[in-house]
């Protein structure tokens, strides 16, 4: 399905190390989102090399920034496919994973991928402004990861609650998050973080990545997070 050497060597390049077993994983991981993405819509990117740089490559590009714990707990907020945190596992098979998603669809994908994998992540459907609420998530996560579409005052409304004080809220950008950055700040004091970095990359294709590190250094206020409604209509700028 993909190349697997290719896989590797760029991998590498980002600090990744992948032995054989990891790349095998991958390629099923790969088969399966290019088979259930002919019944369901999870990924515009096909392709086997564009599967290994946009969906593979980017999704461990984190590890070359961020040191994450061992044996980490670690919650991917909107993880449509299972990117990020998927692929993080492969590489980091120690990090105990909650893929939360609002589409029950994706999570029966996602539970057929972990079975699959030999991964025993928690898959949950719902919103996550709803679990962020319930006691067993709640500040609960070393890490929280997300590749959402959603603007960062927004998805930090969503990720921060999940995040103990001390962890971490890597959030997957554009290279052109600077502006973002700025009208998050407030979001982000509210909800009890500072941003610590924005780390830019370049994938194997040449388009830029940047990832927003944001500390959580105080308890999130138990106003937050808001349902969905208010979060778009009421923003935290």
């Amino acid at each position: 399905m993909i190349d697997q050497d290719m896989l590797k060597e760029y991998a590498a390049g980002f600090g990744v190390t992948l032995d054989t077993a990891q790349l095998d994983a991958f390629d099923r991981y790969a088969a399966l989102l290019v088979e259930w993405n002919k019944k369901m819509n999870l990924t515009a990117i096909t392709e086997p090399r564009e599967i290994v740089v946009k969906h593979f490559i980017d999704s461990l590009s984190l590890l070359s920034v961020y040191s994450i714990p061992q044996g980490a707990r670690l919650v991917d907020v909107g993880t449509g496919a299972g990117f990020p945190s998927v692929p993080l596992k492969i590489a980091r098979p120690d990090l105990n994973l909650t893929l939360l998603d609002s589409l029950n669809k994706r999570i029966t994908f996602l539970q057929t991928v972990s079975e699959a994998l030999g991964q025993d992540n928690e898959c949950i459907h719902a919103r996550a402004e709803e679990v962020g609420r319930g006691p067993d998530h709640r500040e609960k996560y070393d890490v929280a990861v997300s590749r959402a579409v959603a603007r960062l005052y927004e998805l930090s409304e969503y990720c921060l609650p999940f995040v103990r004080i001390g962890g971490i809220f890597a959030a997957y950008k554009g290279n052109d998050c600077d502006k973002e950055c700025v009208e998050a700040r407030n979001a982000v004091h509210l909800l009890g973080g500072v941003q610590e970095a924005v780390k830019r990359l370049q994938l194997p294709d040449g388009s830029g990545r940047a990832i927003v590190l944001i500390k959580k250094r105080s308890q999130t206020s138990t106003k937050y997070p808001r349902p969905h409604v208010k979060i778009a209509k009421n923003p935290l700028v």
